[in-house]
């Protein structure tokens, strides 16, 4: 998506680790015009998948989550990352191992809002590594939910993740891929 790697080229900054901040536009502050065009777009992709639920993780994912699921016109659910009190025990559950934060936490989700009739469509800024959709499909099938597809906006291609899920077997859309990030700043997409 050229709106997108535009962006990205423009107020993305790279740092050491193969990080790539974008909290000025997508995961912190956000651009809501961008963010529209994104969920436009993957609405654009899946739009015949009788999607019944967007589903994405805390907290990153939320905001993508939101903007696709208005042109779906269905809800947005997130795994937390954390059990609450109110969450209650009727839950499913993936343990996550972190790239970013450099830690392990359990994914939960309340078995009242997904179950055997959803079809889901799974929602990210980002995949490198791949833990977090790995963690979002094990309790989609412990819900028995189906997986329509998976959007994501940046994907680090020169980490394993989306490779790995698409050898998976699911259908994964990233509106921007990222072959090769240099620490002087330099960002290379693939084509």
């Amino acid at each position: 998506m050229k709106i997108l790697e535009e962006k990205i080229l423009e107020e993305g900054r790279v740092y050491p680790g193969n990080v790539l901040k974008v909290d000025s536009f997508l995961n912190h502050q956000i651009d809501v015009s961008l963010l529209d065009v994104i969920g436009e777009a993957f609405y654009e992709k899946y739009k015949d998948k009788n999607i019944t639920k967007i589903l994405t993780i805390e907290a990153s994912g939320i905001a993508v989550a939101c903007s696709v699921a208005k042109h779906f016109n269905v809800p947005v659910l997130f795994a937390k990352k954390s059990k609450s009190l109110n969450i209650g025990n009727d839950v499913y559950v993936s343990r996550i191992s972190s790239y970013t934060y450099g830690k392990e936490y359990d994914a939960t989700v309340s078995m009242r809002y997904l179950g055997k009739d959803d079809t889901v469509l799974i929602v990210d800024d980002f995949i490198a590594i791949g833990n977090a959709m790995k963690g979002l499909i094990e309790i989609c099938d412990q819900a028995g939910a189906n997986i329509a597809g998976i959007g994501i906006c940046i994907e680090k291609g020169f980490q394993k993740g989306g490779d790995d899920i698409r050898q998976m077997g699911y259908d994964v859309t990233s509106l921007a891929i990222i072959d090769e990030m240099k620490d002087d700043g330099t960002i290379t997409f693939r084509r």
